[in-house]
C-alpha cells in the first residue's frame, strides 16, 4: 500500500502540473448570439474633455494577462489616472503610482512581486501641480475599484472626496486583504453613490453623473464587488469606456479571454461574472467600434488618449 501510495504522489502532480499549464493556453469565453443594445442619446454638452496622466507602469507578460498570450511576450501595464473635465465638475479616475509606492508595492502578494516589475514617473498629484492646477478644485475621485494600483495616489491629492459604489465600500469596509492599502490612508471621504438610472448600452441599471449623458457609470461587479465601468463622451465626438480591471489587456475584450487560472484566482472576488462581463463588453465592442475601451493597465490603448496639458 505505502508503494502505491508513493507512486500516486507523482502522478497526482503531473496531472496538476498539466492542469496548470492548460489553464495558459488559448481559450476563447463564448459569446453567444449578437447582441443589440439601444443607443444612448447623442451628448451635447460643450467644454467636456479627457486627458491622461500615466504615473508609473509594471513589466510583466502578456501570458499573465489572458488565455492565450505568450509568457514570454514582454506587456507594459501602464498606470495613471485620467481626468475628465465637465462644466458642472472635474473627475479623476483612478490614480495610479503615489508618492510612496515603494512602500505599497510591499502590501501585494508575493506572486505579484515576483511575476512583474514596477518603474516609478512623477505622480498625478505632482504632475497636476506642476502645471498649476489647483487641486482643491477637483470634484473628487472616481475608483473603478479599490485595488492598490488604482488607489496609491490618493494621499497625494489631499483630502478628496472619493467617489464609489456602496458595494465597494462594504468591500472596504470588510477588511478584505485586497483593501489593506486604501484602508491604511486616513484623509479620505468617502461619497458613496447610487445607480438611480435607467439600463445604458445593456446594463440594467447606471449613473448619470451630471444628467447629460457624458459620464455614465454602470455596475461591473465581479473583479471586487463594487467594481465599475465608466462610459465618458466627449464634446469632440470621442467616445470611451473606462473598464478598469475587467482585462489587463486589450485582447481580453477583443477575443474575448479571460485571465488565466493563477491570476484570476489572485485577483478576482467572482470569475463568473468577470466573464460575463468581458462578454458584454466584447459585444458593445462588435457593435459600436467608435466606442474606444480602455483597460486600466494596457500601455498601447493609453498611447491612444489625449495627454494631459495645463
Amino acid at each position: 500500500m505505502k508503494k502505491l501510495l508513493l507512486l500516486a504522489v507523482p502522478t497526482v502532480l503531473i496531472v496538476a502540473g498539466v492542469a496548470f499549464a492548460l489553464s495558459f493556453s488559448a481559450e476563447r469565453l463564448p459569446t453567444g448570439s449578437a447582441a443589440l443594445f439601444a443607443q444612448p442619446a447623442p451628448m451635447t454638452t460643450s467644454g467636456v474633455t479627457l486627458a491622461a496622466l500615466p504615473a508609473g507602469e509594471m513589466a510583466s507578460s502578456a501570458g499573465m494577462a489572458y488565455r492565450g498570450g505568450s509568457l514570454g511576450e514582454k506587456r507594459v501595464f501602464q498606470m495613471g489616472g485620467i481626468l475628465v473635465r465637465h462644466p458642472q465638475g472635474i473627475l479623476l479616475f483612478d490614480t495610479g503610482f503615489g508618492a510612496d509606492v515603494d512602500e505599497h508595492v510591499k502590501t501585494t502578494p508575493w506572486l505579484m512581486r515576483a511575476t512583474s516589475s514596477y518603474r516609478k514617473a512623477a505622480t498625478v498629484a505632482d504632475q497636476l501641480r506642476s502645471s498649476g492646477f489647483n487641486l482643491d478644485t477637483l470634484t473628487g475621485v472616481v475608483i473603478t475599484h479599490a485595488h492598490w494600483d488604482h488607489v496609491s495616489g490618493l494621499p497625494d491629492l489631499g483630502r478628496v472626496s472619493v467617489l464609489l459604489t456602496k458595494e465597494e465600500l462594504a468591500f472596504i469596509e470588510s477588511k478584505d486583504p485586497a483593501t489593506a492599502l486604501i484602508r491604511s490612508f486616513d484623509n479620505l471621504s468617502y461619497a458613496p453613490y447610487n445607480f438611480k438610472d435607467g439600463p445604458y448600452l445593456g446594463f440594467e441599471t447606471s449613473f448619470d453623473m451630471f444628467g447629460d449623458g457624458a459620464i455614465v457609470l454602470v455596475p461591473a461587479p465581479g473583479h471586487t464587488p463594487g467594481s465599475i465601468i465608466a462610459f465618458i463622451n466627449t464634446s469632440d465626438g470621442h467616445r470611451y469606456a473606462l473598464i478598469g480591471d475587467l482585462v489587463w489587456q486589450k485582447e481580453g475584450i477583443e477575443l474575448p479571454a479571460e485571465r488565466p487560472w493563477i491570476a484570476r484566482k489572485l485577483v478576482d472576488d467572482d470569475e463568473a461574472q468577470v466573464r460575463a462581463a468581458i462578454v458584454h463588453m466584447h459585444q458593445i465592442q462588435q457593435q459600436m467600434p467608435d466606442v474606444l475601451i480602455v483597460p486600466a493597465h494596457d500601455a498601447r490603448v493609453w498611447a491612444q488618449l489625449p495627454r494631459y496639458t495645463p
